[in-house]
């Protein structure tokens, strides 16, 4: 029988490491990936997926089930470890850590998919961090506006509004940068 993944939290909360095992190999990669596209570092992705993981071991008693799942209460501690880092790095320049995604079977189609790709990178980095991660977790994650309010504590039409701004942030950024590069 598979379990939940709030009677997992229980479980492990209990001290039963195999529960906390199975929890982390469930949610450990969308919350990497969240940190990652939010940060657009490999390294500071790996430090906040595990930040958040031992949170929610010391605070995991916090969560209810009623409020919303657990992987919304997952990206809410990673959002805050998140903006933490941002704030204490005084977000600098993005880095070039992230994880090439071309698979180079055309050598063309391989390099316009990675200046494109590079090109939404930088794009969604520039945003301020408030729009930023409801693009993250609602068009990169794929989490409902429910679980992105719930991990972002905002009602669900600020999620929205935030995500329509975004979106039009992001398709100027993209129109400038396609531009320069076609004059370039």
């Amino acid at each position: 029988m598979n379990s939940t993944d709030a009677e997992l939290l229980l479980t492990a909360l209990a001290g039963r490491e195999e529960a906390f095992a199975e929890l982390y190999r469930r949610r450990q990669g969308g919350v990497y990936r969240f940190a990652l596209q939010m940060t657009g570092s490999v390294g500071v992705a790996e430090d906040v997926t595990q930040e958040t993981f031992l949170t929610l071991l010391t605070r995991g008693s916090k969560y209810d089930e009623l409020r919303g799942t657990l992987g919304a209460f997952l990206y809410g501690i990673a959002r805050n470890v998140v903006m933490r880092r941002l704030e204490r790095d005084l977000w600098t320049e993005p880095s070039d850590e992230m994880e090439e995604l071309a698979d180079g079977s055309d050598v063309l189609e391989d390099l316009t998919r990675r200046e494109s790709v590079e090109q939404v990178r930088r794009a969604v980095l520039s945003l301020p961090p408030v729009y930023r991660e409801v693009v993250v977790l609602c068009d990169l994650q794929d989490a409902s506006y429910e679980d992105a309010a719930q991990a972002l504590e905002c009602p669900v039409g600020t999620v929205r509004s935030r995500l329509n701004r975004a979106r039009g942030m992001l398709a100027r950024k993209l129109r400038v940068a396609d531009r320069a590069r076609c004059m370039g």
